[in-house]
């Protein structure tokens, strides 16, 4: 494993608890047990349930949105205000 910098010298484990420290950060779950340290495996898979759950909020929304569009005139204001979303994400 190479470090961020592109240098070939390998993490310590100062940087890596330092990762997950960051990591663990990020996570909801986390935020709120931030007292208790988790084990870089256990993080590691609350980051993973965490992704897929993002995963299935995307598609859940995804699909609304497609009802919703679906529904509208496609001329409207509506729509268009939604399509000019779209493209500038």
């Amino acid at each position: 494993m190479s470090s961020r910098s592109g240098n070939s010298r390998p993490i310590t484990d100062e940087e890596i608890n330092e990762l997950i420290s960051k990591l663990q950060s990020l996570l909801p779950e986390s935020r709120r047990s931030n007292t208790t340290r988790a084990s870089a495996s256990k993080l590691l898979k609350e980051t993973c349930t965490y992704i897929r759950s993002l995963h299935r909020e995307i598609d859940d929304l995804s699909e609304r949105l497609s009802e919703l569009m679906a529904t509208m005139d496609s001329n409207s204001a509506q729509a268009e205000i939604i399509r000019s979303l779209l493209r500038s994400s």
